[in-house]
């Protein structure tokens, strides 16, 4: 509609308009003007997007607690591995579950009796003869053995080194022969778990128990352990294990037992697992 004559209308901002003639220093500062206010504009819908992001993530949060837990493990992971990157080191969370090892606290009180006193005579730490003392008396239900004679032979035979080889080739914490029992192995993935503590403690309580069936009696079955089966005197081997075993009753009783030097392991004869391959198995 047209504007009557004298009716004043809205203002109207006019726009310079760039000809030839216009210096060039007006023609920079009018393409740096629009420049500047197309990028404030862009900024500004760009905060806006971003806060109605954080809040719609703050609402998401706290109405699913399940996914804040899942962000915060994820969150913690990522700080750990840009920790490990700046440190050189690359670290992994679950190595815990692969120790063989537990508090000695957590124990039942005859068991922790028996890993500190075993901890103290041999130099082991504490924890990881305290995992191998509760898997001793687990092993020692299903076998039907004295977890504490298994622990005695463990101390003879290895002094609780879960590498210990001897020059025949047997290995581990109960010095099983490999080579000859490696059948035992296959429930646990291989020859090599013979290194693996838990592992070697089973196959050792198992020919253990084997070795006792067939001697008739715990002397006559550490006899067959160690491979002294057609010998006379099988090198002190036995008495040093029953004594062992004995002091072992008395700190699990509760009784003071003085701290001792660690035995010197007995001659090294044919191991009983390397004797014992040869016989039917009692089983």
């Amino acid at each position: 509609m047209p504007r009557a004559a004298g009716q004043a209308g809205p203002p109207f901002k006019k726009e310079k308009l760039l000809t030839a003639t216009t210096p060039l220093t007006q023609v920079l500062r009018d393409i740096a003007k629009h420049t500047a206010r197309g990028f404030m504009q862009l900024t500004h819908n760009s905060f806006t997007l971003l806060g109605l992001a954080v809040v719609f993530t703050l609402i998401t949060l706290a109405v699913r607690p399940e996914i804040r837990q899942e962000g915060e493990v994820l969150l913690m992971g990522w700080l750990k591995y840009r920790q490990a990157q700046i440190s050189g080191l690359v670290g992994e969370p679950e190595a815990v579950d692969r120790a063989t090892a537990a508090n000695p606290q957590a124990l039942p009180r005859q068991q922790a009796a028996v890993a500190l006193w075993l901890s103290k005579k041999y130099s082991v730490a504490p924890e990881p003869l305290s995992a191998l003392v509760a898997e001793a008396y687990e092993t020692g239900k299903t076998t039907k053995l004295d977890p504490l004679l298994i622990l005695a032979v463990m101390a003879i035979e290895s002094g609780f080194n879960p590498f210990a080889q001897s020059h025949m080739g047997a290995q581990g914490l109960m010095q099983v022969m490999t080579k000859v029992h490696y059948d035992k192995y296959e429930d646990f993935g291989g020859k090599l778990a013979a290194f693996d503590p838990v592992s070697n403690l089973r196959v050792g309580a198992k020919v253990l128990r084997e070795c006792i069936n067939r001697g008739g009696s715990i002397e006559g079955g550490l006899k067959l352990y160690v491979g002294a089966t057609n010998m006379e005197a099988d090198g002190g081997y036995t008495a040093k294990v029953l004594a062992e075993y004995a002091r072992l009753e008395s700190v699990a009783a509760g009784k003071s037992v003085p701290m001792r030097a660690a035995p010197v392991p007995a001659p090294e004869v044919t191991p009983a697992v390397e004797k014992v391959a040869s016989l039917p198995s009692p089983y």
